[in-house]
């Protein structure tokens, strides 16, 4: 049963979708699912054609400031079609967004660690997304989101101690990729493992939630992925021998990874803060940011993390 607020949001969340709108609350089960910043319900309707489930999604408060929604909306479409994402049944203006609910395993850190083959699949998924030949209506470039969200946060905001000296350091990554970079491809940019549900029994691992997609690195998604996932060594092995077909990757290519797996520490520290700021209560904010802060820094201090962004900018291209 859901909360009073919970059915107060389902409700006018209802109202935007053609296709609930023409139902009776009495032809509709309604369960509240997870979500960080959104809210986000799974409904079964009961039809003439039998039960349907849904998944929908409510754009959380003060997203508005931050969400291209327009943006989210055709690269969710363009997912759809490159065969990784779910259908967008509908998609209001204000962000309200109707899928079909996926069959299989909404996705965990354990989930991934324990799951046989999931990693692999996660792999097959991101290389056919970024090898789809889509085109996303956004792009994502990482130094200029940092910059949004430093903005957003304004000057008033507290950053954790030692914030600055290492954004400062990460201009040696930002020189290195931009010596070195690759075309990019349609990406996910926000790879949470909530994002992928697994259908084990059809082998295949669906992404949902476009969010923050645009155009971008395509190894921006393999190295978020990883940090998201807490993936060991070998479980980090799978998910690249997956997504680069078999190949090894060149000194390059596992630097790429190295680096971004601690600039998406730097820079989900600041989202972290943001949702902190705007009182968001799905979790404690002020510690997601800090832990994902010291993460970061102790990436980059390691001896090989000078190397690895030698090796991007030097482009080295043996494994």
């Amino acid at each position: 049963m859901l909360s009073a607020a919970d059915e107060a949001c389902f409700s006018a969340a209802a109202a935007a979708v053609p296709l609930l709108a023409s139902l009776s609350r009495e032809q509709l089960s309604v369960a509240r699912l997870g979500g960080l910043t959104n809210i986000v319900f799974r409904v079964e309707a009961r039809v003439a054609g039998g039960l349907q489930r849904y998944c929908l999604r409510c754009p959380g408060p003060g997203t508005e400031s931050y969400i291209d929604r327009a943006a989210e909306r055709a690269n969710a479409e363009a997912a759809c079609r490159a065969g990784v994402g779910p259908a967008v049944l509908s998609f209001s203006d204000g962000g309200v967004l109707l899928m079909p609910l996926l069959p299989g395993e909404t996705m965990s850190p354990e989930a991934f660690r324990s799951r046989p083959g999931a990693a692999a699949r996660a792999g097959v998924a991101l290389r056919t997304l970024h090898h789809s030949g889509e085109a996303f209506a956004s792009r994502f470039e990482l130094f200029e989101q940092v910059d949004k969200y430093l903005g957003e946060l304004g000057d008033g905001t507290a950053l954790p101690e030692g914030y600055g000296e290492a954004l400062a350091d990460a201009q040696a990554v930002r020189a290195a990729l931009s010596a070195r970079p690759l075309p990019v491809a349609p990406c996910h940019c926000d790879p949470l493992c909530e994002n992928f549900v697994d259908d084990a029994e059809s082998g295949a691992m669906r992404i949902v939630d476009f969010e923050y997609a645009g155009m971008c690195d395509p190894l921006w998604d393999v190295a978020d992925l990883s940090v998201e996932a807490g993936l060991d060594a070998a479980k980090e092995a799978e998910l690249l021998r997956a997504y680069f077909g078999g190949a090894t990757p060149t000194q390059e290519e596992v630097g790429r990874v190295v680096l971004y797996k601690a600039m998406c520490d730097l820079l989900w520290t600041l989202w972290g803060l943001l949702q902190h700021k705007n009182g968001n209560p799905a979790e404690d904010f002020w510690a997601y940011a800090t832990g994902r802060f010291v993460r970061c820094q102790r990436l980059m201090a390691r001896p090989d993390f000078a190397q690895h962004v030698a090796a991007v900018r030097a482009g080295q291209p043996s494994g």
